[in-house]
């Protein structure tokens, strides 16, 4: 009993001790845009005519706003509420529609199977068939129309996401090196945006490095700058004005609003900036725990910021016509230049963080089908996630530079800022009102009560931030616009040219009748053909065989889908199955990775391809219930054969060879052309070089002669050589269909179609091996 105690005891410190390192490292991920809003809250909210009624009493109602706002919604609602509706560990909007899409059918992803259901990822939270008789989930599952909306709103707060990554950076920056303008007045504004240029285009130049390289710098400069902001904080109480303590009462607010009227509420505009950058807490789960985000907030980011907007309400107070620079003024003389320089760094940190966020974001809308392919590299090896994205890089610091120097006041940023940060917030309530009741099946009042008590107050400051729409808050409502843009045409076009291919799959029985040759000369090899559909065969091969009557000897269909859960594990990548009998040679390959896995290129995929196939067709002959060869659909399943049992029945050898020619034992039925080609191509791309493997059957007693035979088609094919074939598509909508089809079709979906990475490229094809069909799809 004394041992149980001890060694749980040791655990339960273990924990404790992994949670408060997690918490030190949150600090300088998660928190670093939270932490930076002191240096323009005050600034803002007290803008326009609100400025001429500066006094005590005004100052202590805004103070007694920015507390409660800050213990409301980053405290309870996101630290109690939001962190426990993690989606496997991950969080942010995406989870939270992943989690509703597992736990009723709201999903619009179009090649969602019922093996699906099977991942381990998937079963994640409570059952889905508790709350299945719930009539308001029958009603949203019916009506297609309102699982849409549902996926509208969240691509909605997804581009306020995305702005949150132009204005960030803009405002942060451009507040940190104001500090300037109080002791230089040699420093011009132009200087001043060329100073917050140079360091945004340094911000922006040094992504591709990764943020692991300069992560552990992170943490340790948001600590100094909560420490230095918290005893700033605290002298300013002391020297100024203790009565501001009492400010924490909420009848201050009262007294704001009474004394302020139609302009107080308009300065919640202002307000609602101090809590901007909450939503990282939530969006940045993945790489921490929900206990030591939590532990870093009650105990580190909640005192610090209080304290410091306690102290600069208690320092505007008595020098209310400091309102312009209030956070630098508040500073005593002594600490002025340590202070600047570290804001300038916690300005630059806390930038890095949602800008990483945006790419990590837009990786999960083209996950869904929702945002063209782009380039998507992976910059640490060692902590998973961490991504950067060139393209979205440069327009991010285009955009950026451009609200920077197109409005020059952090006010006016600010004012843009606001309507950013309160949409996801409300988006995120809405989403989270649906998670307890569909997912956490509590009663549709609890819900209800949540909704309303978070949705009214942020809604309360979403209406004052749009009323500066005309100052300002136009910016993220035309970039969610654009980019909203960008997502439905392009989600159209991809859900059209599906469409299409699914009404035009070629017919099993047309197949059967052909026979195992299928009326064409079948030659050496692996044909691996893609394909988005997960059932029936494509057009594409009826395409190419009509063109060109001959066909490898082994047919692979594969399609590489994403399934609704953040991360699909090796061991349940693979799905095989079987497509016509077993002398047809033809099989299905289905690839399925979550909305936040990395398609690396290992170079080992074909590999993994072959032995999965050779154990399915083990598995076929031992267990029946794979042998129902007559479905065109998915009939087994399988792991990959690498991270299972070493004790394999069928214990195929791998050897790996630096060339294809350094095993003569097996004669390769490659052509001598071929064979050179591929040694050229190795040679001019050394990082491309993929692992060369031999298979080897070894005699195994009492092996069914058919699977022997079958397993040794399968080897001889594969040292024949793999070929990938793949449709080249123009997609094009038919004459008679509408204007708007027509715009949407024939220029926007075809521009994105030309000016992001090809199907190829993203998959990571070898270029040597792959053939193109070239196919129109009037849509």
């Amino acid at each position: 009993m004394s041992r149980l105690c001890s060694s749980g005891l040791q655990l339960s410190w273990v924990n404790l001790y992994r949670n408060l390192l997690l918490a030190y490292q949150s600090i300088g991920v998660v928190y670093g845009d939270l932490s930076t809003s002191p240096l323009y809250v005050y600034t803002s909210t007290f803008t326009g005519r609100l400025e001429k009624q500066i006094d005590e009493q005004a100052i202590f109602g805004a103070f007694s706003l920015i507390f409660w706002t800050f213990t409301l919604i980053p405290l309870i609602k996101y630290v109690f509420i939001v962190l426990s509706a993690d989606d496997n560990g991950e969080g942010g909007t995406f989870a939270l529609y992943s989690l509703l899409c597992r736990h009723a059918k709201f999903s619009l992803l179009p090649n969602q199977q019922a093996a699906d259901e099977e991942l381990s990822a998937y079963k994640y939270g409570p059952s889905a068939s508790v709350g299945a008789s719930s009539p308001f989930k029958r009603f949203l599952e019916k009506h297609k129309r309102l699982r849409t909306a549902l996926l509208v709103v969240v691509l909605f707060g997804t581009c306020m996401v995305i702005g949150d990554g132009i204005l960030t950076p803009a405002i942060s920056v451009l507040s940190s090196v104001s500090g300037l303008q109080v002791t230089e007045a040699k420093i011009t504004k132009g200087g001043l945006q060329a100073l917050a240029c140079a360091i945004l285009v340094g911000l922006f130049a040094l992504q591709h490095f990764g943020t692991h390289r300069v992560a552990f710098m992170f943490a340790p400069i948001v600590i100094i700058w909560l420490a230095s902001i918290f005893c700033i904080g605290l002298y300013n109480i002391v020297h100024w004005n203790p009565k501001i303590v009492l400010a924490l009462s909420p009848h201050y607010m009262i007294k704001f609003f009474s004394q302020t009227g139609e302009d107080g509420w308009i300065s919640l505009g202002g307000v609602l900036l101090g809590i901007t950058g909450t939503e990282a807490m939530f969006a940045d789960l993945g790489h921490f725990t929900a206990s030591s985000i939590r532990l870093a907030f009650a105990l580190v980011i909640y005192p610090c910021l209080v304290v410091q907007y306690m102290g600069q309400a208690a320092f505007l107070s008595k020098n209310p016509s400091s309102i312009r620079q209030s956070f630098y003024d508040s500073i005593p003389g002594p600490v002025y230049w340590p202070v600047f320089v570290i804001a300038t760094l916690a300005a630059i940190v806390g930038s890095q963080a949602v800008i990483t966020a945006t790419f990590s974001i837009i990786k999960q809308c083209h996950a869904i089908g929702c945002f063209p392919r782009v380039k998507v590299v992976h910059t640490s090896k060692h902590i998973y996630g961490q991504i950067y994205i060139p393209e979205i890089n440069w327009i991010l610091m285009v955009l950026t530079l451009a609200v920077t120097l197109g409005f020059q006041d952090t006010t006016l940023i600010g004012n843009a800022y606001g309507i950013a940060c309160m949409t996801v917030m409300l988006v995120t309530t809405f989403l989270m009102a649906l998670v307890i009741t569909f997912v956490w099946q509590k009663k549709l009042l609890l819900a209800a009560t949540f909704l309303l008590f978070f949705g009214f107050i942020e809604g309360v400051y979403l209406s004052a931030a749009l009323m500066k729409v005309p100052q300002g808050g136009w910016v993220p409502l035309a970039l969610s616009v654009i980019f909203m843009l960008v997502m439905y045409i392009w989600h159209y076009g991809t859900r059209k040219k599906y469409n299409f291919d699914l009404h035009n799959k070629v017919s099993l029985k047309w197949l059967l009748g052909l026979g195992p040759s299928l009326g064409i000369v079948r030659v050496p090899g692996i044909g691996l053909i893609y394909s988005e559909l997960a059932t029936g065969v494509p057009a594409i091969f009826s395409h190419f065989v009509t063109n060109l009557p001959a066909f490898h000897k082994v047919l692979v269909f594969v399609c590489v889908k994403s399934v609704p859960v953040p991360y699909v594990s090796p061991e349940e990548r693979f799905l095989i199955g079987r497509v016509c009998p077993r002398p047809y040679r033809m099989y299905r390959c289905i690839v399925r990775y979550g909305y936040k896995d990395i398609q690396r290129d290992d170079g080992d995929f074909e590999n993994s391809l072959i032995q999965s196939i050779a154990e399915f067709i083990q598995m076929e002959a031992v267990e029946p219930q794979f042998s129902s060869s007559e479905s065109p659909s998915l009939d087994g399943r399988m792991a990959v054969i690498s991270t299972r049992s070493v004790q394999s029945s069928l214990s195929i050898v791998i050897t790996e060879q630096d060339s294809i020619n350094a095993d003569d034992s097996i004669q390769s039925s490659r052509s001598i052309t071929l064979r050179s080609l591929q040694s050229a191509y190795d040679d001019d791309h050394p990082n491309m070089r993929r692992r060369q493997v031999r298979f080897q059957l070894p005699p195994i007693p009492g092996m069914d002669p058919t699977v022997r035979e079958e397993l040794m088609d399968l080897i001889q094919a594969k040292e024949a050589g793999v070929a990938y074939i793949m449709g080249h598509s123009y997609v094009k909508a038919r004459r008679n269909s509408s204007f708007l089809k027509k715009v949407a079709i024939d220029i926007g979906y075809s521009f994105l179609r030309k000016n992001c990475r090809g199907p190829s490229v993203a998959l990571n094809i070898p270029h040597i091996s792959l053939i193109e069909v070239g196919m129109i799809y009037y849509v």
